[in-house]
């Protein structure tokens, strides 16, 4: 499990392309420290397992899913990717809750300055759109956030200087992917009441 609050970033030195997977060497830095084989990491949210490490730099392996599933398939070497190690027993949870399963990939419809911040604007598909609640939460690329205000098929985002400073996500433009988790009380709890209204219709 994952809180959706950024610990720093990594740079991908290198993408091995195999037939039905890539293994990725991901610069981690400081956050390399302690990890041992099988430790998860998020990877620009999503979730990812240690399978050999040399100094700082962690080799992860992604399957076909991830992969088409994800922004991993577009990734290219060089590429800054947000990081976050796994959340531990006694941890301060400040963000919300994420599993680090990546339910769709998303694109910029518009970026705008607003002061010192920045308002963004991602579509959203009709699977996912029951979900998408005004100040509801949702993770971006592992960053947990605050939805803003929910139009048709986008949402807005309201991102702080801070946010901006620590994540990747000051250099998505229009038309950016990014990797979407939906907050997983909220699906729980609106799958739930949709399903007590459906069964409610049929008797």
């Amino acid at each position: 499990m994952f809180t959706g609050i950024v610990q720093g970033t990594g740079t991908i030195i290198s993408i091995d392309k195999k037939s039905t997977s890539s293994t990725f060497s991901i610069d981690l830095g400081q956050l390399s420290g302690h990890l041992s084989l099988g430790a998860s990491v998020s990877i620009d949210g999503v979730c990812m397992t240690v399978t050999s490490q040399k100094d700082t730099i962690v080799l992860f392996d992604a399957i076909e899913e991830t992969l088409s599933r994800t922004t991993l398939g577009q990734a290219v070497e060089g590429d800054i990717v947000n990081l976050e190690r796994a959340l531990k027993m006694g941890d301060e949870l400040g963000g919300h809750l994420l599993s680090g399963h990546i339910m769709c990939k998303s694109s910029v419809v518009s970026r705008r300055n607003n002061g010192e911040g920045v308002d963004l604007e991602i579509s959203v598909n009709d699977e996912l759109k029951p979900y998408i609640l005004e100040k509801g939460y949702i993770a971006i690329d592992g960053i947990s956030l605050t939805i803003g205000n929910v139009n048709e098929n986008t949402f807005n985002l309201h991102l702080i200087p801070e946010t901006l400073e620590r994540t990747t996500i000051n250099s998505k433009i229009e038309g950016s992917l990014v990797n979407i988790e939906i907050d997983s009380i909220t699906q729980a709890v609106v799958s739930t009441v949709a399903s007590i209204m459906e069964n409610s219709n049929n008797t």
